[in-house]
């Protein structure tokens, strides 16, 4: 089984242009977004009083992010009391070795995932695959992308650029039959297929949408039912859970019960709502033998107390922030270079991570504010977004040509008597490049905008002239 690595190159604009290349993927992604965007307000319309939904979904989450430590504490208590195994991981390294760990302990040759972006932040695939360990994932679109060498393109339908001839060419070379492109022909080698996987493995892996902290209830939830068999069937099960993903309580889940699956999908409820409450007990006819519950930060707890941007904390993962975004739109996942795309992952990569390769992601953005109004509990993306912009101005990593190019336009709109003449100049030069009013070539940073676009040209007569000449008119009138 081929890990999921990122075969992109590490350059924002590269990926970007090689996405802007992929007709199927821009055509896939906006027909996506655009149904699951038209769900999602006929779910929430239909459900009514959405926004005080919204903002109890907010408080909750400000709350409880507020108070971390302490629900963090009783979710571990509850745990361990009802004999579950809690482990803390500072980074991705110590989440790795607690499962590689867990792993040789209980000398586990097979593991069955279901889908976790934790998993995927951590890139356990690759670890356990090099220490010779078979790893499956098991929602579908999890397992496509597995067999397909790639990460998921979005953050609940991770195949959104696979189209069915791709998948049967998948399918067959893991070893499909017959196959066509019909979508139930598909769907039922997948599940025979996962079928037996579930049946022989040693280790199931989840991540966690919840966990309620009165309890020390783990909450998952799921479309397929995979992660029924993932908990259920295998003697251990690994949780990989963020360490923000808690609740206080069941009376706050019935929210995100309602705010999660309308948007995320426009759902109405999600198929399936998982809960798990430690291992098996005696007695009970399904559960795991074993629960180990692996606890991330990896550069979460940074952001607490940090009033610009400890509220990234409380995304939910619903993924709504895509759905509406122009720029995904056009660009899709992988073109972010995170296991996190889109808004979200534009403001939460940097965070995470040091290293250029996500230090332009704040700039993929037209700030238009759609991720805040999708937003289920009203994380001011945007406004993070130019905090992390001007992160980067103040530490100095900005390219010499752009800086140029601001103190330049500071110069120029400082001053009207310069604005004037750099609109006068600008009118001048566009002679040799506009055609029917717009201007349909350039040259140097204007060439990138009218590849892909017609700039209107500058006007004969500016609204300025037009203002001054009008004023003295209706002074004269007067």
């Amino acid at each position: 089984m081929p890990s999921t690595t990122n075969r992109h190159t590490p350059d924002l604009l590269d990926r970007t242009r090689l996405a802007l290349q992929d007709d199927f993927l821009r055509a896939a992604v906006r027909f996506t977004a655009d149904r699951l965007r038209d769900k999602k307000q006929s779910s929430t319309e239909e459900f009514g009083h959405w926004e005080e939904w919204r903002e109890r979904g907010r408080a909750i989450r400000a709350h409880t992010i507020n108070h971390l430590d302490y629900y963090l504490k009783q979710f571990v208590d509850q745990v361990r009391q009802t004999g579950g195994h809690v482990h803390f991981a500072k980074d991705a390294g110590e989440a790795v070795t607690s499962v590689m760990q867990i792993v040789r302990e209980k000398k586990a040759r097979s593991v069955v995932k279901s889908k976790s972006m934790v998993s995927e932040e951590i890139h356990i695939n690759e670890h356990l695959i090099e220490a010779g360990i078979e790893v499956v994932e098991t929602d579908l679109g999890e397992y496509i992308v597995q067999l397909a060498g790639e990460t998921p393109s979005h953050i609940i339908i991770p195949a959104i650029h696979k189209t069915r001839e791709q998948i049967k060419t998948l399918f067959t070379n893991a070893g499909g039959e017959h196959l066509t492109t019909d979508t139930k022909v598909l769907a039922g080698f997948a599940r025979k297929t996962l079928r037996e996987k579930f049946l022989k493995a040693d280790i199931g892996i989840t991540g966690c949408n919840f966990g309620i902290a009165e309890s020390g209830t783990v909450v998952l939830y799921t479309n397929e039912g995979n992660a029924d068999m993932v908990t259920n069937l295998p003697k251990t099960h690994i949780v990989l859970m963020g360490m923000e993903r808690i609740l206080p309580s069941f009376a706050d889940l019935e929210v995100f019960a309602n705010l999660l699956p309308r948007s995320a999908t426009g759902q109405k409820l999600t198929t399936y709502m998982s809960m798990i409450t430690g291992p098996r007990r005696q007695g009970d006819r399904d559960g795991a033998e074993s629960l180990h519950i692996i606890i991330l930060d990896n550069g979460r707890s940074e952001q607490l107390g940090d009033p610009e941007f400890q509220d990234i904390l409380h995304c939910i993962r619903c993924g709504a922030c895509l759905n509406v975004c122009p720029v995904y739109r056009q660009i899709g996942g992988h073109a972010y270079g995170s296991v996190y795309p889109g808004p979200i992952g534009a403001v939460l990569s940097p965070l995470l991570y040091q290293g250029k390769q996500y230090e332009d992601l704040p700039f993929a953005s037209s700030l238009c504010g759609a991720c805040y109004e999708a937003c289920p509990v009203k994380i001011p993306i945007h406004d993070m977004l130019v905090r992390l912009r001007a992160r980067k101005v103040r530490s100095g990593h900005v390219a010499k040509a752009e800086q140029l190019a601001f103190r330049g336009y500071k110069m120029i709109f400082s001053h009207h008597r310069r604005y004037r003449l750099a609109i006068k100049t600008g009118r001048v030069l566009q002679e040799t490049m506009a055609q029917n009013g717009y201007i349909q070539s350039g040259f140097g940073p204007l060439a990138g905008w009218t590849e892909s676009r017609y700039a209107p040209t500058l006007k004969e007569e500016p609204f300025r002239d037009k203002w001054e000449a009008l004023s003295k008119t209706l002074k004269t009138k007067s």
